[in-house]
């Protein structure tokens, strides 16, 4: 194992520098990019009326919430064109294309008529904008994961690495914070008439700053690298490397469907079924969330000590134990304090997994295809079982089958500990390639 001495020594002052800035470069751009998918679930409430008039407030959050979801079922179609791009063209490439992508979708949707200017036509433009963000999202996991995997320092690439999440999730934390800002300025007229509408600028104009660093950055493949007749092609990807891709899907169904659990799914959870109150489940969901990010790095660099691959059996083996527990005991929690800490001990579990999720994809595919195999198996896996995870939370709960959800978790979890037996124990790429 390489000590931080050694790690030291494989690299000049100059050439750290440069890696550190690029995974800053790269990871602020996986900031706004979460930032911006998820700051329209948290204004739903205020633009819905806008653009699906209706008597009936559920109905105009149904719409609202499908075209949420279609942006959601675009994921795999982007892990599939960002993935090729950046095998062919480029990470750098593809990464400014998506972050282009996602700031021309937010400003569309801060720009959009309202129903009743142009009719029909506002909610069509508004599915456009969300399909568009849903492409570029879809191919930013991939190709993020497997540049920060590529320029992170050797012996330090599960703490580094780990910046991906810690930037997925301080997207989400942010668009709730610029929410309950505008909240405190604004009265629900004024939300309901222009600002929503705020939020979308802020994510389009940071998506731009993030464009500005994303320019300077080194690409990590070479010439003769992109020029590969291989390079960023599906058949070869299943031709030589259907196993890998496997691999990465099994495990990464069960990481998909307990993050939204334990996330997304969690405050409605609280809410729905242990009766707190709405107001007292974000400030839970808040706090949970901020500790959350800031395990990532701490479980980055415990990969870094006991081997990726054990992290990843830890992951299996206490989500497969502890799921079913935890969530009986957060049906009939009633003490705020006690939910915090149950659902930051998930989280923590949780942590095993998307602090090196990334890291441990891009090692299982060699450069022609990395950055395809590592988006494409994640996008397929998170529309899948990520994106259900609350219909499927929910659907079970109406039909009297609540409890039939934790073992469905569980199942998946067990599943993905059979998969990450799979694991090499030393990685076969990556490891040798940079």
């Amino acid at each position: 194992m390489t000590t931080p001495t050694a790690t030291t020594a494989l690299y000049t002052g100059e050439e750290r520098s440069k890696r550190i800035f690029a995974i800053v470069g790269a990871s602020s751009g996986n900031l706004v990019e979460w930032f911006d998918f998820y700051v329209y679930a948290f204004c739903a409430i205020y633009f819905a009326p806008a653009f699906f008039p209706s008597d009936n407030p559920t109905v105009q959050l149904v719409n609202t919430a499908g075209v949420f979801a279609a942006g959601f079922l675009m994921r795999p179609i982007g892990g599939w064109i960002f993935g090729r791009v950046a095998d062919k063209h480029g990470r750098k490439n593809s990464m400014l294309i998506s972050i282009l992508m996602m700031c021309f979708g937010s400003l569309l949707i801060a720009c959009l008529p309202t129903y009743n200017s142009i009719g029909v036509w506002a909610p069509v433009l508004l599915l456009f904008a969300r399909l568009l963000q849903g492409l570029s999202v879809g191919g930013e996991y991939g190709t993020t994961a497997t540049y920060m995997s590529e320029v992170a320092l050797k012996g330090q690439r599960g703490f580094f690495a780990s910046f991906q999440y810690v930037t997925l999730i301080g997207g989400q934390l942010l668009a709730v914070l610029v929410v309950v800002i505008l909240q405190q300025f604004l009265s629900e007229d004024e939300l309901r008439a222009y600002g929503w509408r705020i939020p979308f600028v802020v994510g389009a104009c940071a998506a731009l700053i993030s464009l500005f660093l994303r320019r300077s950055l080194k690409e990590t493949t070479s010439k003769e690298m992109r020029e590969n007749k291989d390079a960023g092609s599906i058949s070869a990807l299943f031709r030589d490397h259907k196993a890998a891709f496997i691999t990465v899907l099994g495990y990464t169904a069960g990481g998909s469907l307990i993050f939204y659990t334990f996330t997304t799914y969690m405050q409605k959870y609280l809410v729905n079924t242990a009766g707190m109150h709405a107001k007292t489940a974000s400030y839970i969901m808040t706090g949970a969330l901020f500790l959350y990010m800031c395990m990532q790095p701490l479980f980055g660099m415990l990969a870094d000590k006991i081997g990726r691959r054990n992290s990843m059996l830890w992951f299996g083996a206490l989500g497969t134990l502890c799921t079913v527990p935890i969530l009986l005991s957060l049906k009939s929690v009633s003490s705020p304090f006690v939910a915090f800490v149950l659902i930051t001990l998930a989280l923590a579990i949780v942590s095993f997994y998307t602090s090196i999720s990334g890291l441990v994809k891009a090692e299982m595919f060699p450069p022609e295809v990395r950055a395809l195999g590592v988006g494409l198996a994640y996008a397929v896996a998170n529309a899948i079982f990520g994106g259900s995870a609350e219909y499927v939370a929910l659907s079970l709960k109406a039909g009297g089958m609540e409890n039939s959800f934790y073992w469905y978790v569980t199942v998946m979890m067990a599943i993905a500990f059979l998969f990450s037996l799979r694991l090499p124990k030393q990685a076969k790429y990556l490891h040798h390639d940079l």
